[in-house]
Parts: C-alpha cells; structure tokens; sequence
C-alpha cells in the first residue's frame, strides 16, 4: 500500500486540519464541517493527479485547442455518517462520479470493548473502475478494512484510494497488513502517534461524526 501524508510539507490543507483540532473552533460545527469538505476537495486534485487523461480536441469560439481530460470518472465511497462532508467536497471536482454509501458503526459492550458491524452498502459495479473510498479518521482500521471488504464483492476496481484527514500508526500498519488488495493508496493529512484503550486517536480531534453532524445515543 502506497502512503501520501499531504502535510509532510506546507499546505493549506494544514491550516485547515489546525482549524479542526482547535477544541474552541470546533463549537462552529458548519466551520467543521466545511473544512473537512475543503480537506476533501484538496485530497480530490491531487488524487486527479494519479488518473488516466486522454487528449480531446476542443472547438472554441476562436478556434481549437487540445487539452487533456479524465477518461472516465472515478466512484466516490463514503462511510457514513462521518465521511459526508469530506464525500461533498470531493463532489465538487468529481462532479459526474458515481457514488456509494457504505454504514458501518462501532458496536459497544458494556466493558467498553467493540466489535466493528457492517449494516448496509449502496453502490454502482467497480469492475474496472477507480474508486476513492473516505472517512476522516482511521483508528484501528477495522471499519475501514470492513468497508474495502464489502466494496470488493461489487468487482474489481483498477485502484482504491483511500482519504482519510488522520489516522493513528497503529491504523496505518492494521491497513498495510490486513488489506489485500495490491492497487491501493491511502491519502492522509497527518498521522498520530497514539491509539487510547478505548481506540481514540491522540492528539486526534475527537469524534468527528458528533462535531460535524451533533452528537448521538
């Protein structure tokens, strides 16, 4: 599994994952929320980086001009309900891709330990197919394994990238060695050292689905 960390250097994707952290901005849940879907579309341009184009000849009203364009759009993937808002941003450079929708939760047990439970899957044929697979945070990697799992039984895409905005050491590694898949690139804007006994990452941001969206039962 390839690893691209977008804040390895200086961008403004790490003013706004700053802006996320900050316990005080945090209050502003529409603030979060645009900012994991700025986070999203920035993930969404590089990964157009790493796609086919081919050369179309385009009439002008002055003439023609050959650019280059993606031969086929990609399909978007989300884990809901945290992966919404990173899933619109990257709507807004994907704008004719296909979409799936993947619900997938952490079930707990009254000692405090959990098991992953997969509930639903929407999605169109991968066969061949680039497909971008997000969720803000990866903690153990369990859901995300899960998810890629599920996406899988609908064919064979050409690649999956995976977009998450942090994960923990310990996610990156369960991903590396329980995701099987050969043609897959994980992009990330930073990775934490620390993984709790209750899986939340340090320093983290907290739960993104609660700040974005409100908490829940």
């Amino acid at each position: 599994m390839k690893i691209e960390n977008l804040c390895t250097a200086n961008s403004v994707i790490c003013h706004y994952l700053a802006e996320m952290r900050d316990i005080e901005i945090q209050k502003d849940s529409m603030r979060f929320r645009k900012n994991m879907e700025r986070i999203g579309s920035i993930m969404a341009y590089e990964i157009s980086k790493t796609i086919p184009y081919n050369k179309r000849t385009i009439q002008t009203p002055l003439g023609v001009s050959e650019v280059p364009t993606i031969i086929a759009q990609p399909v978007l993937a989300s884990i809901l309900r945290a992966g919404l808002p990173m899933h619109q941003g990257m709507l807004e450079i994907f704008d004719k891709a296909e979409n799936a929708f993947i619900s997938a939760y952490r079930a707990y047990e009254p000692d405090g330990s959990f098991t992953i439970k997969f509930e639903h899957i929407s999605t169109p044929s991968l066969d061949n197919k680039i497909v971008i697979l997000s969720d803000p945070m990866l903690a153990t990697g369990a859901s995300m394994v899960l998810a890629c799992k599920a996406l899988l039984k609908n064919g064979i895409p050409e690649h999956i990238h995976i977009a998450t905005i942090i994960a923990s050491k310990e996610g990156v590694e369960y991903l590396s060695q329980n995701l099987k898949f050969e043609n897959t690139t994980l992009w990330v804007a930073a990775i934490d050292d620390e993984l709790t006994s209750k899986s939340y990452i340090v320093p983290g941001l907290g739960d993104a689905g609660d700040l974005a969206f409100g908490s829940k039962k």
